[in-house]
């Protein structure tokens, strides 16, 4: 028998780590090449970038310089009201898995909450926070019907109907894991016991789990934004 699937198989990743250090060097240059007069969005782009590479390669120290690069991207992308690259900022930066990491998640899912920014990137902030949570914790089940109602709201046509099939069954899983759910039965009765069918409930619930998360160290003045946003 040949060997040649075999030797595929084992090279790729090979390949690939040397294709994504290439990169990483590539960008690095790009970076150094900046001056003081550069537009800052090309600066915070880039080191979003560069700290995406450093975490796929996965280098010891690298997930440290990865968070300190995206971190100033992110205070970049706040200034400059970029508030979608803001919240793939704090995915990165929750995604590092250093000690602020969790405070990450909670400054991102309040961003991707509040602006109506790509609603698939709220979800997958959303999921970030239930794959953070306890099997047995409400929150889970809170994060996954916003999830579902941000589908509803954001998406139109086949796109909205794909999304919220995926955002229903992940609150099947969520109610699976937390009470054993089964059958459409449980699940209405379960939803029904959690107050997860009334968004001026659970909303405000998700608030709360997110400001537990984030505590005191919030990166940017809520009130402020807050003031800024249209009135409906």
């Amino acid at each position: 028998m040949s060997d040649t699937p075999n030797n595929v198989e084992f090279s790729a990743p090979d390949e690939s780590k040397t294709f994504l250090k290439e990169e990483l060097v590539k960008k690095q240059k790009q970076l150094m090449q900046l001056t003081l007069k550069s537009n800052p969005l090309d600066r915070a782009n880039l080191q979003y970038d560069i700290g995406e590479l450093m975490l796929d390669i996965a280098k010891p120290g690298m997930p440290e310089a990865a968070w300190g690069m995206t971190k100033e991207s992110f205070k970049i992308f706040m200034e400059h009201k970029q508030w979608e690259a803001a919240v793939s900022c704090c995915d990165l930066l929750y995604r590092a898995d250093q000690p602020a990491s969790i405070v990450a998640l909670g400054n991102g899912l309040w961003l991707s909450v509040t602006y109506p920014i790509d609603p698939e990137l709220t979800i997958l902030m959303l999921n970030n926070l239930i794959d953070d949570t306890p099997a047995k914790a409400d929150g889970a089940a809170v994060a996954a019907v916003v999830a579902h109602h941000i589908a509803d709201l954001r998406l139109e046509d086949e796109k909205r109907d794909s999304v919220m099939f995926l955002t229903m069954n992940l609150i099947a899983k969520v109610a699976e894991r937390h009470s054993e759910v089964k059958s459409q039965d449980q699940m209405n009765f379960w939803m029904t016991k959690l107050d997860l069918n009334d968004s001026d409930v659970y909303f405000p619930r998700l608030a709360q789990v997110i400001d537990a998360i984030v505590g005191d160290d919030w990166w940017y003045n809520r009130d402020e934004l807050r003031e800024e946003l249209p009135v409906n």
